[in-house]
């Protein structure tokens, strides 16, 4: 692993601070993460894989969070953007907006439209002001969404084309499925269509949790079964416009942090340095205007 990686995608949380209600002790799947990750947890993990700038993103809709995770990173160096949350749909959102970028390390905003009821909230429910203040404050949208999301997502990138987006997770394609899930269909004409537009990014992150147990048996068979996608991926946005993200400690559901490295590696084996080297840390660093590694 070469130096001046960057992990585009990890959380950091405190339980005590009471606003991560997605987070049940009691639901046996979430269990296991149902406890601090604080950035001393990952920093030997970032060391092990010569990761040295990391962008954490919320985990909770609020703004408290926000600053939570800002306070981290003006006392860890390593966190070099934090990816907040606002509520864009609040007619105070233009002021809160620029409250929260006044810190020069807050990188973009992320509502979380998996757990929203309406599908097309992103094109009903955020007022203009409030892009228009997201848009003026040099910040970026990160896209929590799944397949049924893609084409409103289409709608509101269209609308939108100065503001750029990255949709986490490669937007969560039903992996796990059997051959005959609406869901395969769904994901790969929405990608293929949002990657059409340059202002939209996309992560390669947050996929083994996607998987069956069977699928992700060792990193070789995580890569096999992965591979159909990352193609397309690839086909799609190009090594330009994909970054890399460990999606730790939700990770930690499905594998380790080094497991999906080594997935990883496998999967990009074949491309440039150069063009590996963009997917692990050049196009974070472009994509969030992330500040030169010291």
């Amino acid at each position: 692993m070469t130096s001046g990686r960057i992990d585009a995608h990890c959380h950091f949380w405190s339980l005590s601070r009471g606003d991560y209600g997605w987070l049940r002790a009691d639901d046996p799947l979430l269990a296991p993460i149902c406890r601090d990750f604080l950035p001393t947890d990952m920093a030997p993990l970032s060391t092990a894989a010569g990761i040295d700038r990391l962008v954490a993103v919320q985990a909770a809709p609020t703004e408290a969070e926000s600053h939570y995770l800002l306070a981290l990173a003006a006392d860890d160096d390593a966190i070099a953007g934090v990816v907040g949350w606002a509520d864009l749909a609040a007619d105070d959102a233009p002021a809160r907006i620029a409250q929260l970028a006044a810190d020069s390390k807050l990188k973009g905003l992320r509502p979380m439209l998996q757990d929203l009821p309406d599908d097309d909230w992103i094109n009903t429910a955020p007022t203009a002001a409030a892009l228009d203040a997201l848009e003026a404050s040099g910040l970026r949208i990160d896209a929590l969404v799944l397949p049924r999301h893609l084409l409103p997502l289409e709608r509101f990138v269209r609308s939108r084309p100065s503001l750029p987006i990255v949709i986490d997770h490669a937007a969560k394609p039903a992996l796990g499925g059997s051959a005959g899930d609406p869901r395969h269909a769904q994901w790969a004409e929405g990608m293929q269509r949002l990657a059409a537009f340059p202002h939209v990014h996309c992560k390669l992150s947050g996929l083994l949790t996607e998987m069956r147990p069977d699928q992700r048996k060792t990193p070789r068979v995580a890569a096999d079964a992965l591979r159909p996608a990352i193609d397309k991926l690839l086909a799609w946005f190009g090594p330009q416009r994909l970054i890399w993200g460990s999606d730790w400690p939700v990770l930690t559901l499905a594998a380790g942090h080094a497991d999906w490295l080594d997935v990883c590696g496998i999967l990009l084996a074949d491309l440039s340095e150069t063009e590996r080297g963009a997917i692990y840390g050049g196009n974070a660093t472009q994509f969030y205007g992330l500040e030169a590694a010291a």
